[in-house]
């Protein structure tokens, strides 16, 4: 008669059993927390990844979020798009913004009342944008007029309410009947967005 072994845990399931202690059993919230913290690492190589409990950010803030500079950016906003072409800002040349992240999974019903909530405990602005090293190499490489075009356009965009003020990424984790874990990522901006035109 032979016997067979359960297979070796993922490196997920390791990560959420290593990341409590006994003191702090794990909950669906920190598993989920943690799940999205560990996708957002490795499968989409983010930096700077930040875990803010609820009530941490400001005294309404109900919810767990997290925040961290992905490789590019995420969004950019369509007068703004429009801002950069007219002053041939590339994409590659404006510096990244922290991203707050919203946790959740598949079925957890939300309110505009709730979301409202998380804007209004975010910190006003975009957070903060690695600018120093991307300057001195911008420009070693390009030149002067170019500099202060960029200059000019990151200062705009500190400014600009218009463009897009407030914004989190939904991130919703595939968990019903039979779900694989796949997470997808949405886009949930603070107030009316004109459509883009063609």
């Amino acid at each position: 008669m032979s016997t067979t072994s359960a297979p070796p845990r993922s490196a997920l399931s390791a990560l959420i059993s290593t990341s409590s202690s006994a003191s702090t059993p794990v909950t669906p919230t920190t598993a989920l927390t943690t799940q999205i913290l560990h996708n957002l690492q490795h499968q989409h190589l983010w930096t700077g990844l930040s875990v803010h409990e609820p009530h941490s950010l400001s005294p309404i803030q109900s919810v767990t979020l997290i925040s961290g500079v992905p490789p590019q950016s995420i969004y950019t906003h369509p007068e703004e798009q429009a801002y950069m072409l007219e002053h041939s800002i590339r994409p590659e040349d404006v510096t990244v913004a922290r991203e707050w992240v919203l946790p959740t999974a598949q079925g957890q019903s939300w309110s505009l009342r709730r979301i409202a909530e998380i804007f209004d405990a975010l910190p006003d602005g975009e957070g903060y944008r690695d600018g120093g090293k991307e300057t001195q190499q911008l420009d070693m490489k390009d030149g002067k007029q170019r500099i202060g075009k960029r200059l000019e356009y990151e200062k705009k965009k500190k400014g600009e309410k218009a463009w897009g003020g407030k914004r989190v990424l939904l991130a919703m984790v595939n968990k019903a009947m039979g779900g694989d874990g796949t997470v997808v990522y949405y886009v949930i901006l603070e107030g009316i967005v004109k459509p883009r035109q063609n």
